[in-house]
């Protein structure tokens, strides 16, 4: 499948091995474990403006690839977090499901100004080159699961569990994001982690 050599040439292009970073002083560091607290508030953040599921995987991609470049105090990451997921919202939705920035700072309760957040965005935008399309792991799994739906094999009907394909790759997506809220599966690229 093209959609599929395309997703690969991307992560290949900028998947690097995550390497964890252990804090060497609670003001300095962000730790894995502040990560995966940030995923989880992005993913309730993500949840009460009901974006699209694209969204939320952009942002912990940019999230995370930003995290990789930089070295960044912990009292930064909320807004580090919500600009990412701001440059997500704004890439992946459509115009008019895209939340205002005072509607985001406001029901996200980052904590950060209208004019932190933008400040931090253009930060964000800077160290990645303002290159914010990467394959996430959605993305594979979306074209993995449009690869075995077209076999029409029927060891399909077994795996479904009685769903549709539409609810199933509905629960398919919550799991990944479960996953993702785990630093120790960054190690993992996204075209394997959405295999499991």
């Amino acid at each position: 499948s093209s959609l599929l050599e395309k997703a690969v040439s991307r992560e290949a292009k900028l998947w690097k091995v995550y390497v964890p970073k252990k804090p060497t002083n609670q003001d300095t560091d962000i730790s894995p474990e502040k990560r995966d607290e940030a995923v989880r508030w992005l993913r309730d953040v993500h949840s009460q403006l009901k974006l699209y599921p694209e969204t939320l995987c952009l942002a912990i991609g940019i999230l995370d690839r930003f995290l990789s470049t930089i070295k960044a105090r912990p009292k930064y990451l909320r807004c580090i977090a919500i600009s990412c997921f701001f440059l997500a919202a704004k890439t992946s939705e459509e115009d008019e499901r895209i939340p205002s920035l005072r509607e985001l700072a406001s029901s996200s309760k980052c904590g950060c100004s209208l004019s932190e957040i933008l400040r931090m965005e253009r930060i964000v935008l800077d160290k990645l080159n303002w290159d914010l399309h990467s394959a996430t792991a959605l993305d594979f799994l979306y074209i993995f699961h449009a690869m075995v739906l077209s076999c029409k094999s029927g060891r399909l009907s077994a795996a479904l569990s009685g769903l549709n394909p539409s609810q199933h790759v509905a629960l398919l997506t919550q799991q990944l994001f479960h996953c993702l809220a785990h630093n120790a599966l960054l190690q993992v690229r996204g075209s394997l982690l959405s295999l499991g």
